[in-house]
């Protein structure tokens, strides 16, 4: 009697799936993906138009503890591009200027086509080179759209906080990280191969603003595991309007 009481149990499993389904919690990474959209802002966070930032920012070289330089004015305008499909390329257009007591540290922009500095116009090799070391975060803002493959990866700890680990796979093949904070959904971590190494981003000390657009203010970047920067924001501005002739290179 006992046996057939357990192989009607068995049958009445089998024949229910959809109960079974429902009942397990759902870990795809295209729902993590969705809960990390809504974290941040929802429609608010997958659209801007632009955004700027400001703050300071800590430099460091890699073969010493101490700090190499600190921008007390660090700045960065973003025009975004609604389309992007390249993961680690030049998007949109963009400037970053790093100041220290008013003398300018570095300055780079990107104005759709030509990559600048300080210096002048960069080579394209070169500027391709930067921009795969550098571009990579918008990327999850595309990645619900057609032609990108989402696929999970191991979960991990990252500063006391449990996130779930997801590959975002751009319609060019090229693999970005993505970790997504277990408990308040925002996206914590980020990483992908560049020509300058395996760069890593960790994202902290989150602000959210009246529009609902979440923003890290803390943000360290490393290169091979070695710390490179952190960027401590203090302004945000999105959707604001900016002078394209901000992006253009200095005239000489």
């Amino acid at each position: 009697m006992r046996l057939l009481i357990l192989v009607l149990a068995g049958l009445m499993a089998i024949a229910s799936p959809a109960q079974a389904e429902t009942s397990a919690p759902d870990d795809s990474a295209r729902v993590i993906l969705e809960q990390a959209v809504a974290a941040a802002g929802g429609d608010a966070w997958l659209n801007p138009s632009t955004l700027y930032l400001a703050g300071r920012a800590v430099f460091y070289a890699p073969d010493s503890a101490e700090p190499r330089s600190t921008a007390d004015d660090y700045r960065m305008w973003r025009a975004m591009n609604p389309d992007r499909k390249t993961a680690h390329g030049a998007d949109g257009k963009v400037r970053i200027t790093a100041k220290s007591d008013g003398k300018l540290l570095f300055e780079i922009g990107y104005d759709g086509t030509t990559t600048w500095t300080e210096k002048g116009v960069m080579p394209k090799d070169q500027a391709d080179a930067y921009w795969a070391s550098n571009f990579g975060f918008g990327i999850i803002r595309e990645a619900l759209g057609d032609g990108f493959r989402l696929e999970r990866a191991p979960d991990r700890d990252l500063g006391g906080h449990a996130i779930a680990l997801m590959r975002v796979i751009s319609p060019d093949g090229a693999t970005t990280l993505f970790g997504i904070d277990r408990q308040s959904h925002y996206i914590r971590y980020m990483g992908f191969v560049t020509p300058r190494g395996f760069h890593e981003r960790h994202y902290d000390d989150f602000v959210r603003l009246p529009s609902g657009w979440v923003q890290a203010r803390e943000v360290t970047l490393f290169y091979n595991g070695v710390k490179a920067n952190t960027v401590f924001w203090q302004v945000i501005k999105v959707g604001e309007p900016i002078d394209p002739r901000l992006f253009a290179p200095p005239v000489r």
